[in-house]
């Protein structure tokens, strides 16, 4: 009897648990506010799983789009989420003055310290400026654009020809990544560091700049406190935190000090009327006229601004080129319309061989820039944005806002939106970019949120769809890619939106 009573109370304390676990959302999928630990349980269960990020965006479109997530009661760790864009134009453009990173931002993004990204006030504007002023700077355009086009050729296609010859599966997200950052890192600090090649090399900078994202995430979702005593203690995530920024910070120090040994043994002019080859960004940098943004002796701010920058360049390009190749790869009929206009724009007779396209080529193509677009909206790099207000407010919508409440724009949430994007937001349509007459229809920045929108929209907005449109021309025209068998394509929970488990295909030559 004894044997059995233990039995029967084991049994029911396992039908109490997991009617717990069940309960852990309201019948409508919202999750339950407990006493003292608010709705973090539902936020540790959703975390597990591998659709969290549409489970968050199917929660916040039965409400409306605007949800209060409550923290610990005593951590002041409570979120308003809101994808309504009356909201993020009112945040981003109308108050932008109140709706601020805030100083709890700087805090979790340490790793980035007084970089374009991190920093408010004058320090930003300086910084913006400056940004600004290079990143149309001819000569920076045209190193840009020149590197991009041998970087393709000369390291991207020998890639998938060793790829197609061999008859291997290829990680597309790993080769991106290895794209983009050997790119960024050319183009920011003029230095090659030949991560795209067929040894597949180990890249220490990108497993660095991994961990630092998705620890971020992280520090998002649990105390302060709590994160900064791991970190104190040097132990668990905080503790390959410190290993990765020492990784980081040793890359960009090495390049940086690079940089000026060989501006000081060579003739700044050399530099400046190079019309031919152009000027990467780090050379302007240091060698600027205007020194209100003093980078020559200034390690930490150099260190800080060059991170920043190849931070944009490397995450974002990687992860947009990642997930637009899948999406047109599960849509054939999306893959058929960009051969045609690609073919269509071909300047010269050679539409049925093997090529790399022109600038000139892409300046009009409309559906390519639609279906990259798309793609950028249904699954944005930047899955989400970080405000808090500076005083009280209330937003468009009704809803209160105190200083240090954290509101996310949530912008994978925000691409599913049926108030925002209509009935079908789920599905991946470029034509819903394209007018009438055929040309690009505009969406204004606070729906579409890719590029930020306001006083801190992207600089490098034009660049960034110039350098998809040469990857995704190339790779569409010349090659056939094919998923492996049972391949999952899920978002990792990180500050930038990778694959979790990569993109696994199997490539085939389109013309030999």
């Amino acid at each position: 009897m004894e044997l059995l009573g233990l039995g029967l109370f084991e049994i029911a304390l396992a039908v109490l648990s997991f009617y717990c676990i069940r309960k852990l959302c309201y019948d409508d999928g919202l999750p339950w506010n407990w006493p003292l630990v608010g709705m973090i349980p539902w936020i540790i269960r959703t975390r597990i799983r591998q659709d969290a990020f549409d489970i968050g965006a199917a929660g916040l479109d039965r409400v409306g789009g605007t949800f209060l997530l409550k923290g610990l009661w005593f951590a002041n760790t409570d979120m308003l989420f809101t994808t309504h864009p009356a909201n993020v134009r009112y945040m981003l453009n109308e108050k932008y003055e109140i709706y601020q990173k805030g100083s709890e931002f700087k805090v979790i993004f340490d790793v980035l310290g007084d970089g374009i990204f991190n920093v408010e006030g004058h320090l930003w504007r300086n910084q913006r400026r400056h940004a600004q002023f290079l990143l149309n700077h001819h000569l920076f355009r045209h190193y840009l654009m020149k590197t991009s086009k041998e970087k393709i050729e000369n390291g991207l296609l020998i890639i998938m020809d060793h790829v197609v010859n061999n008859g291997h599966v290829v990680d597309m997200q790993d080769v991106f990544q290895r794209l983009s950052f050997d790119t960024t890192c050319i183009f920011v600090t003029g230095y090659d560091p030949m991560c795209l090649s067929t040894e597949f090399p180990e890249v220490p900078f990108s497993k660095a700049m991994d961990d630092v994202e998705e620890i971020i995430f992280t520090r998002h979702v649990i105390p302060q406190s709590l994160w900064k005593l791991l970190r104190w203690l040097n132990i668990g995530f905080e503790r390959k935190m410190t290993e990765a920024q020492k990784t980081l910070n040793q890359v960009v120090s090495t390049y940086i000090s690079r940089k000026r040994v060989e501006l000081r043994s060579t003739e700044v002019k050399s530099y400046k009327n190079n019309d031919e080859s152009g000027v990467d960004l780090l050379t302007l940098y240091l060698t600027e006229e205007d020194k209100s943004l003093e980078l020559e002796n200034d390690d930490k701010l150099a260190r800080d601004v060059v991170l920043n920058h190849m931070l944009a360049g490397r995450d974002t390009m990687s992860s947009a080129l990642t997930w637009f190749l899948w999406l047109v790869i599960t849509h054939p009929e999306v893959e058929a319309k960009i051969r045609e206009e690609l073919k269509a724009n071909i300047l010269h007779d050679e539409a049925q061989t093997r090529r790399l396209f022109s600038e000139e080529e892409l300046s009009d193509v409309s559906y390519l820039h639609a279906a990259l677009s798309e793609a950028l909206r249904l699954y944005p790099p930047v899955p989400f944005q970080h405000k808090e207000a500076t005083k009280a407010d209330i937003l468009p919508t009704g809803h209160h806002v105190h200083p240090k409440l954290r509101v996310m724009v949530p912008l994978y949430a925000m691409g599913r939106m049926v108030h925002v994007w209509g009935k079908d937001c789920w599905e991946f349509k470029p034509e819903r970019w394209i007018s009438d007459d055929g040309s690009t229809k505009h969406v204004p920045p606070y729906k579409f949120l890719s590029f930020n929108a306001g006083p801190r929209s992207c600089l490098g907005k034009n660049v960034a769809y110039s350098q998809l449109k040469l990857v995704a021309a190339a790779l569409i025209h010349n090659y056939n890619f094919q998923l492996v068998e049972g391949h999952v394509a899920t978002p990792t929970l990180s500050m930038i939106l990778y694959m979790k488990h990569g993109l696994k295909v199997r490539v085939q030559n389109r013309w030999f």
